[in-house]
């Protein structure tokens, strides 16, 4: 079985092309794939598929096993591959995932895609479409206590669960100790991701992300965008005007429009490709 490795802002997986390739187990193989030692190494895998109602479909399995809703770096890469690949030669392709249809817009350089931009659609501040537990329709910089700790969270989906919080000293966080109770506090009923950020500037932005399921990454683009939408609601950045997100792997730019839809831009890579051993695919 084919494989390709890829990363947008060194935020890996490892991608199986499904018109051709047929992945049995990917919650286990997504659990023994990521390893980094005895397997490839990654945040986790993605499956590229064929769609009834979108150019193509997303399934994303994070690095536990996991099954993910949305991966706004996993869409970028997707964008490159079946373009560079000969899959299609549009611009614009829609892409069908658990999170709801997002549109991309690719940046192309003759055969090659320099950059791919993410209709990441409506930002959701709903407390129960989230969801979150709480006493309020609306999670917007509001006091929790977590591990004897008072931080002020903005709870946002993208497709996927939110937790934002802006905070200073983001480099020294401890984030293997906290992320984990964020990720399972008894008020996020699904799991949740969380962002802490650090306010640079109105149009600068600097963070670090825990997912729910694979830990730290080096990038996370639902995460900037859920980044960027809460900064715009608590008035720390403006509508209509891209900033720059600044993540362990690289910058994202990202937009919260007037209309609450958020556009993501980014650059998305290649690595390698291999072909898997009969014994590792038992």
């Amino acid at each position: 079985m084919k494989f390709t490795k890829m990363h947008g802002l060194g935020n890996d997986y490892i991608y199986f092309n499904c018109f051709e390739e047929n992945v049995a187990n990917p919650q286990e193989l997504s659990i023994r794939l990521s390893h980094r030692h005895f397997g490839v190494g990654g945040d986790g895998i993605v499956l590229i598929m064929p769609s009834e109602t979108c150019d193509f479909r997303m399934r994303m399995f994070n690095a536990d096993g996991s099954e993910g809703k949305m991966c706004g770096n996993a869409s970028r890469c997707i964008g490159k591959y079946v373009f560079e690949k000969g899959l299609t030669d549009k611009t614009v392709l829609t892409l069908e995932t658990l999170g709801g249809v997002k549109t991309l817009t690719l940046e192309t350089d003759g055969k090659k895609v320099k950059s791919v931009s993410v209709d990441m659609g409506k930002a959701e501040f709903d407390s129960a479409k989230i969801p979150v537990i709480f006493e309020k329709a609306e999670v917007i910089d509001e006091p929790v206590n977590v591990a004897g700790s008072d931080w002020r969270i903005n709870c946002v989906s993208m497709g996927n669960p939110h937790c934002v919080i802006f905070t200073d000293g983001i480099d020294n966080l401890p984030l293997s100790d906290i992320g984990p109770l964020f990720e399972n506090h008894s008020m996020f009923p699904e799991r949740i991701n969380t962002e802490f950020v650090e306010i640079k500037d109105k149009t600068h932005l600097k963070m670090r992300v825990w997912e729910r399921g694979s830990g730290e990454t080096m990038a996370c683009g639902t995460g900037a965008s859920a980044a960027v939408s809460a900064a715009v609601r608590n008035g720390i950045c403006d509508h209509d005007v891209f900033v720059t997100v600044s993540l362990l792997g690289g910058e994202l730019s990202v937009m919260y429009r007037s209309d609450k839809t958020v556009i993501m831009k980014g650059t998305a890579d290649f690595v390698f490709e291999g072909v898997l051993c009969d014994d590792f695919n038992q």
